[in-house]
């Protein structure tokens, strides 16, 4: 009895001198080594972020000799969640999840080896779901794939394979209606195949129309006199986001898109939409191509 009373006593007195010389929160620990420990909580003192207060959290997650391991949480300056990743061994690697600023989910998929595999969904800000995709192993779509209108009904569904067009594509109107079908070859159009409907009641667009954001991108014009000037919302313009990536490319009235494309992009770069407007209204989203 004596002897079991004093196993528990040094064994006590042990896990005290450990927690002494971590202490009690061991929250941001660094070894003596000099590598970061467990949790951890990056604050905006140390990186010095715009919209974020010094004392505001940016990110936090677990360290494991100063890479990151597990789900790591990113936030907005407005404290809402931007992303919960995960990592291994310091790379996204396994299931990641974005968010709007608003706090409504962005996407969501399994992150391997830099690329989308598995189920993977897009997000419209206000809730439904944008895109529903299949990846296969290697990062190319696979399977059933699925577009999705703001209101929630079907845009385009097919079939692909190692990351083409495979078979018959359907596309909707916004009340459900059979917009087209196309037939696709490995990624090859069958023109003759093309049928086009007429919708069967009038539609109402839910799509709002787009404003360039302010303030704009020095853009590209087709014509000499106004190349690399900054962008005055008239005429044809190619706008770019600030990875350089085109992201409105038309005809602009008063800051307007009124015939032209926009294009959207994962936190990653990865193109994931191409809007189509015409007279100033959306009409539809064009098929990327792989």
């Amino acid at each position: 009895m004596k002897k079991g009373f004093l196993i528990l006593l040094f064994v006590t007195f042990k896990i005290a001198i450990a927690q002494s010389s971590v202490g009690k929160d061991t929250t941001n620990y660094t070894d003596q080594n000099g590598k970061k420990q467990g949790k951890w909580i990056i604050f905006n003192k140390e990186l010095h972020k715009e919209c974020f207060k010094d004392d505001q959290k940016v990110e936090e997650g677990k360290f494991i000799d100063s890479k990151k391991f597990g789900p790591w949480r990113e936030y907005y300056c407005n404290t809402n969640v931007k992303s919960v990743i995960t990592y291994d061994n310091n790379r996204p690697n396994g299931y990641a999840k974005m968010y709007h600023e608003n706090g409504k989910i962005k996407e969501e998929g399994n992150w391997k080896n830099n690329r989308w595999v598995g189920d993977y969904k897009l997000y419209y800000d206000n809730g439904q779901v944008q895109q529903a995709f299949k990846f296969n192993p290697t990062g190319k779509r696979e399977g059933q794939q699925q577009y999705f209108h703001p209101n929630g009904k079907v845009m385009i569904e097919g079939n692909w394979a190692e990351g083409k067009e495979a078979g018959p594509l359907t596309e909707y109107y916004e009340n459900g209606d059979i917009k087209s079908v196309k037939n696709f070859n490995g990624g090859t159009l069958d023109v003759a195949s093309v049928k086009i409907f007429e919708p069967k009641m009038p539609l109402v667009k839910t799509a709002p129309d787009v404003k360039v954001e302010a303030p704009p991108i020095i853009a590209d014009k087709k014509e000499k006199d106004n190349m690399g000037k900054v962008f005055n919302g008239e005429g044809y313009w190619k706008l770019y986001n600030p990875n350089k990536q085109v992201s409105k490319d038309g005809t602009f009235s008063k800051n307007r898109l009124i015939d032209g494309k926009v294009y959207t992009y994962s936190p990653d770069g990865i193109l994931n939409r191409i809007a189509i407007y015409k007279g100033g209204k959306y009409v539809g989203d064009a098929v990327i191509e792989e």
